[in-house]
């Protein structure tokens, strides 16, 4: 990626940030009530609710506010939570791990289990196994976590004793309780995760698979399996690696309703709570981590083009050369 896209793609990922963090600012001013009523209880005088909203700088312009916390923000202090008067940077690192540690084994766990089922059934396509696989992964797509989290804990925790229903165990105290109490949540969010990573890389592969290149291939009398993964599987998993990057970014900030279920100390528990509550700083602060970690893994899969498709890098170069390439003189 040259200096000059790069740069572009920053300030647009700083436009985004803005736009996302005004909203929410917005969002949350515009609901009915002051956050100051919420803060003290219904039974707080007009003195005290003006002279809290005079504490916390709430009386001042809408556009103020947000400039004094941006400022804040880019300095690491996203401010103080107007219910626990707690850091907010302090309990976002609280709580990020866990959000992070599932958004990874949900994207760990949706890549093992598509990839090899996309390569059965490029191998086979319009086959028996092919319709079977489609058809697995249609179901998975059809259920939505909020749905697939109760089955799996009245199979594997209720009735098979497998694993545990809800609570955490941080990885630092036990590692295989860590797995073990992470495992279920992961599934349930990897499921539509890995139905749409099936349905994509297989259609890449059996398009791959159809050009005159693997076709040559074959007529050397190279193996099947040596023909998918050295000719066919690197160029079909460009879109792959696109929908992978979006996908964990849209895991971190999706976690909400599955961490609410199995009781999970995160980042969508602390929002939702704090959405509860109406404590606009908390919110903020969470949806600002969002919003950076997905522009910024957009950013990654951007430069990871080039790593796996060196077309990506070739056409560059070649847009480069030509950009400063002397003009020749056209004869009259």
């Amino acid at each position: 990626m040259r200096w000059p896209d790069f740069l572009r793609r920053v300030g647009y990922a700083l436009l985004v940030i803005v736009l996302v963090t005004l909203g929410v600012r917005a969002l949350m001013s515009l609901a009915p009530g002051s956050i100051a009523e919420v803060v003290l209880g219904e039974s707080a005088t007009a003195e005290n609710v003006a002279a809290l909203e005079q504490e916390l700088g709430l009386d001042r312009p809408f556009f103020v506010q947000y400039f004094d916390w941006a400022t804040n923000a880019v300095q690491g202090d996203l401010g103080t939570s107007l219910i626990t008067h707690m850091s907010v940077s302090e309990s976002i690192l609280q709580r990020l791990p866990v959000t992070l540690e599932l958004a990874v084994l949900a994207l760990v766990i949706a890549m093992g289990v598509a990839v090899p089922l996309a390569v059965l059934s490029a191998a086979f396509p319009n086959s028996i196994l092919d319709r079977v696989i489609n058809a697995v992964t249609s179901v998975f797509l059809s259920i939505p976590a909020f749905v697939a989290g109760p089955i799996l804990v009245f199979v594997f925790a209720v009735q098979l004793g497998m694993l545990p229903a809800l609570g955490w165990i941080p990885i630092g105290t036990d590692l295989g309780g860590n797995l073990r109490s992470a495992l279920l949540p992961a599934v349930a969010v990897a499921l539509t995760e890995i139905a749409a990573f099936h349905r994509v890389l297989r259609a890449d592969l059996i398009g791959t698979l159809r050009e005159d290149y693997v076709a040559a291939a074959r007529a050397k009398g190279m193996r099947p399996g040596y023909v998918m993964f050295r000719h066919a599987f690197r160029p079909s998993s460009f879109s792959l690696l696109t929908i992978s990057g979006l996908s964990l970014a849209r895991l971190i900030g999706g976690t909400i309703i599955v961490e609410a279920l199995f009781v999970l100390p995160g980042l969508g528990q602390l929002i939702s709570g704090a959405i509860i509550q109406r404590d606009v700083i908390t919110v903020q602060g969470v949806v600002t981590i969002i919003a950076v970690a997905f522009v910024v893994i957009n950013m990654l899969v951007d430069v990871g083009y080039g790593i796996i498709d060196p077309r990506v890098r070739n056409s560059a170069r070649r847009a480069k050369k030509k950009a400063i390439a002397p003009v020749k003189a056209v004869p009259a």
